[in-house]
């Protein structure tokens, strides 16, 4: 792989999904297909893969599991296609985490690339009125955290080749929809142009915003080690993470907040 996630597991391409080495637990991916994200997409009768990607949530060294569910952890893998669908990226529909009754927040997300290219998309809210609105461009190694509450979309930027990360999450995690979905989509698609670039078209369902693309910060007031996995930095300091199930614990980084 392009960055060393810090244990021993492998995406796989065909078919999708992720090999495991012998100290690594992890379950059989849930794929997502074409018809399930269609709605969402600024052409809904697109061609594209049908399996646009695979998920193994709950994902990490065999030592730490009980530790991983102690803290309410859970760290997530998940491998995008390669390809288009129709004139946009693979991408996510996405989605708003919902409110855990662990810590009654909606939970923020890590994000962490491994192969290719990813647009971290966010949107401060899935009203009428979204927000601010961040497209954040990441290569493997770079690390880009979704706050609390806001409606978010992964895309992958190179169409050659597959998109691979990983994340830590709330070990309750959920998904909401419902918001996204009734504005069919987020408030900016990614579309390629003629030369193969992505370009952002304004989705009508929404109120004027600006979008903001920009490169991911370095959140040092979150516990990230520049060059080094996520993962390592939990096995190095357990409690670098808690604030995934507990957002309450950085509630003064989440003011203001820019990716």
């Amino acid at each position: 792989m392009e960055f060393n996630p810090g244990f021993d597991i492998i995406p796989t391409v065909n078919p999708m999904g992720f090999k495991y080495g012998a100290d690594v637990f992890g379950p059989q991916v849930e794929n997502r297909y074409l018809r399930d994200i269609r709605g969402s997409l600024s052409d809904p009768q697109c061609d594209g893969p049908e399996i646009v990607y695979s998920i193994a949530m709950d994902v990490g060294k065999c030592k730490h599991r009980e530790m991983l569910e102690r803290m309410h952890l859970l760290y997530g893998v998940v491998t995008y296609a390669a390809g288009r669908l129709g004139k946009e990226p693979i991408r996510s529909q996405g989605h708003i985490h919902w409110v855990s009754k662990y810590s009654g927040w909606s939970t923020p997300e890590v994000y962490e690339i491994w192969t290719g290219e990813a647009i971290i998309y966010m949107q401060e809210y899935a009203e009428d009125n979204p927000g601010r609105c961040f497209a954040v461009y990441a290569k493997a190694g770079d690390v880009v955290i979704v706050p609390p509450y806001w409606a978010h979309a992964t895309i992958s930027a190179n169409p050659d080749k597959p998109l691979t990360f990983g994340a830590w999450c709330d070990r309750e995690y959920g998904f909401e929809y419902d918001g996204v979905r009734r504005h069919k989509g987020i408030a900016w698609f990614p579309v390629f142009n003629d030369e193969g670039k992505i370009e952002w078209r304004a989705n009508p369902c929404y109120q004027p915003s600006e979008l903001i693309c920009k490169s991911p910060a370095e959140y040092p007031e979150l516990g990230i080690v520049k060059g080094e996995s996520i993962y390592r930095t939990f096995e190095k300091s357990p409690d670098t993470f808690l604030y995934v199930p507990n957002p309450g614990l950085k509630e003064e980084v989440w003011k203001n907040y820019e990716p």
